[in-house]
């Protein structure tokens, strides 16, 4: 059995090897081959003379000849939108052609269209709009994708994309146009975060979640999906805006209300289901359904007679279970089981909490004893004559309802399948001990159902009450009642039990508050004392850290330079005449020769960095430590002889 992810996944590779883009066609397809991938694809690309590449070591496979003889002959397929040959059990495997996908990339009010193989990469699909849009591939970012955000280097085969996609481009380092104020209010939006507020609708729960507006409607699906356990394809949303119609949209231009915008989300039927359902009826009389009769829902909608269907009770055709044999999780079971009992018995019956026991548990009984509340298990049992009456008269009754709602947690399970009451009696067996399993396995089928009060105590679950089938409405209420009245009386205890604890934790809590708090005075003015002296020490080493570097550079310079020529020598020689800020003169000969960097590497020697002062001229004033350092002084006029003066840097 493939779990709700592995055939996502199955669903996802189908469609990039077939190029299907039709997600009700692509179910379809797998459904009729149990999801196995392999013999779905195996059934829509046609093959040639039988041989196909192997995934493993490029072997080429032979597929074998189909013999008519050790093979029935598949039932008719509905009629479907695309052609497609019977698929044959083979564990052949396709090798894959490359596929050819179109994008268009919307970028302020331009639209750009790409089309690349899905061998390319992301990048290349950025470097083609770099010379499109005009935009610096490092300032672009490309928006869009189903799967989030993508590095450059992501081949497109791997994100399983369809044909057509439609992205966007990105700019956030780029000043919007002056001319588009539109443009400038979505760049904005983009920026801001929404607070979305989810409601469940099958198990009326809310999440309150953030996300930017740059954020896509399906990564928002995605993140529900993990919250909620709907796959995507099978959420059914209420309250999105009328311009939100692609889920690769980003929220900033979805027309959400800002900052909270408030949502509905829930599960529907999923497609392959119902068309499972009308190719079951639609087949030959003579096959047989492995699903107990969970296709046939009701058996009046295909014109059958209320007598006998193939062979079978109609009434057990038309009644389709209170809950799933082997349901993955509780919660799932009861979701059937709530939805089942709204169809028989009218939306007037009591609200069956949607979790497992334990969840239910939780709910009613580790809380704070003014909230905690009685668990009722309604136990179900299809076979019993007792139990529509006792659903639709006493169970649906409007003041058992009510009074079930105000006082109790209600919880739920059917016992009519075999494996379902196994389940049950290995959960009352772990929660309630022995003897209470005991008593249910017993019971007969013409007693139930039963109703169990169940009340939640310090060291274990005591059960106050089982209440059978066979009762009235005004016995039931009257033994609900006397079950309330044991109940309050302990609710009471534990209140001021607890309430008592509370005062005692208090008073511990506000004498450990006051003594952490002067410990934390005195850590704080001991913290300041040793953050204040080490802060004095490492500026002092800084200080000498600079002051001893900037010694070491200025004599690396002063042993770098050339000797000072002598004023015999046969060159032309420059003398520069240098006054500090002090007043003081540094005066030197320079061969003409000589590049200027020699005359700031002396000036630097004498102390004077020039990172720090900038040297100047006076006739005409100019800043020397401007020009090329790598000029001569012939080359910059200091020659034959300048008077220069060093400036403070600002």
């Amino acid at each position: 059995m493939t779990s709700n992810m592995d055939r996502e996944m199955i669903l996802a590779d189908f469609q990039a090897c077939t190029g299907i883009e039709n997600i009700d066609e692509a179910i379809t397809l797998l459904e009729q081959n149990n999801w196995d991938l392999v013999a779905a694809i195996n059934g829509v690309i046609p093959q040639e003379n039988g041989i196909l590449q192997s995934d493993y070591g490029g072997e080429t496979i032979s597929g074998p000849a189909f013999d008519p003889a050790s093979h029935p002959a598949p039932a008719p397929a509905p009629s479907s939108s695309s052609a497609f040959r019977p698929v044959m059990p083979s564990r052949q495997i396709v090798e894959r052609q490359p596929r050819m996908l179109d994008f268009r990339v919307e970028y302020r009010d331009r639209n750009v269209d790409v089309v690349l193989e899905d061998s390319c990469t992301v990048g290349e699909i950025k470097q083609i709009l770099e010379s499109e849009l005009q935009i610096p591939m490092s300032k672009m970012l490309l928006k869009g994708w189903k799967t989030g955000d993508v590095e450059d280097s992501t081949v497109l085969k791997s994100l399983h994309l369809p044909k057509n996609n439609s992205l966007y481009v990105l700019t956030p380092d780029l000043p919007p146009p002056s001319s588009s104020s539109h443009a400038g209010a979505l760049q904005e939006s983009l920026n801001q975060n929404f607070m979305l507020i989810i409601t469940h609708r099958e198990v009326q729960r809310e999440y309150n979640l953030n996300f930017s507006g740059s954020s896509t409607i399906q990564e928002v699906k995605r993140n529900v999906y993990d919250l909620t356990s709907i796959p995507v394809r099978h959420q059914l949303w209420e309250g999105w805006p009328t311009s939100a119609t692609d889920d690769s949209m980003c929220l900033a231009e979805s027309g959400l209300s800002y900052p909270c915008h408030r949502l509905t989300v829930g599960r529907r039927s999923s497609p392959a289901q119902t068309r499972e359902q009308s190719e079951e009826q639609s087949t030959d009389v003579h096959m047989v359904s492995d699903s107990d009769g969970d296709d046939f829902e009701d058996a009046s909608e295909f014109g059958v007679d209320d007598g006998e269907v193939f062979g079978m009770a109609s009434s057990a055709l038309r009644k389709s279970p209170m809950m799933p044999e082997n349901a993955e999780n509780e919660g799932d079971a009861l979701l059937q089981f709530t939805a089942e009992f709204s169809s028989r018995y009218g939306d007037c019956h009591p609200v069956f909490f949607i979790g497992s026991l334990e969840a239910a548990f939780q709910e009613a009984f580790y809380v704070k004893a003014r909230d905690r509340k009685l668990l009722a298990i309604y136990l179900h049992h299809d076979e019993s004559v007792l139990t529509n009456v006792f659903c639709s008269q006493m169970l649906c009754a409007e003041s058992i309802v009510s009074y079930l709602s105000q006082n109790f947690i209600t919880w739920a399970w059917d016992l009519t399948k075999d494996a379902n009451r196994a389940r049950f009696l290995t959960m009352c067996n772990r929660h309630f001990g022995s003897v209470v399993a005991q008593t249910i396995r017993t019971q007969k089928t013409d007693q139930f159902p039963l109703f169990l009060i169940i009340m939640g105590k310090r060291s274990s679950n005591e059960v106050l009450n089982v209440i059978q089938g066979n009762t009235t409405v005004d016995e039931l209420m009257m033994r609900l009642m006397a079950a309330m009245e044991i109940f309050t009386a302990q609710q009471q205890e534990d209140i001021k039990d607890e309430d008592e604890r509370e005062a005692r934790e208090n008073v511990k809590r506000e004498q450990d508050e006051a003594y952490r708090l002067s410990l934390e005075a005195d850590r704080a003015k001991r913290e300041a004392h040793e953050r204040e002296m080490a802060e004095q020490f490492r500026l002092e080493q800084i200080r000498k850290e600079q002051e001893e570097e900037r010694e070491a550079i200025r004599l690396s310079l002063e042993q770098a330079l050339p000797p000072e020529p002598k004023e015999e020598i046969a060159e032309p020689v420059s003398k520069l005449r240098i006054r500090t800020p002090s007043g003081e003169f540094l005066e030197r000969r320079f061969l003409a020769s000589n590049k200027l960097q020699i005359v700031f590497d002396f000036v630097a020697s004498k102390g004077f960095p020039w990172d720090e002062f900038k040297l100047l001229s006076t006739f005409p004033r100019r800043d020397v430590t401007q020009l090329d350092p790598n000029k001569s002084l012939l080359e910059v006029k200091l020659f034959p002889q300048e008077t220069l003066f060093l400036e403070a840097k600002e």
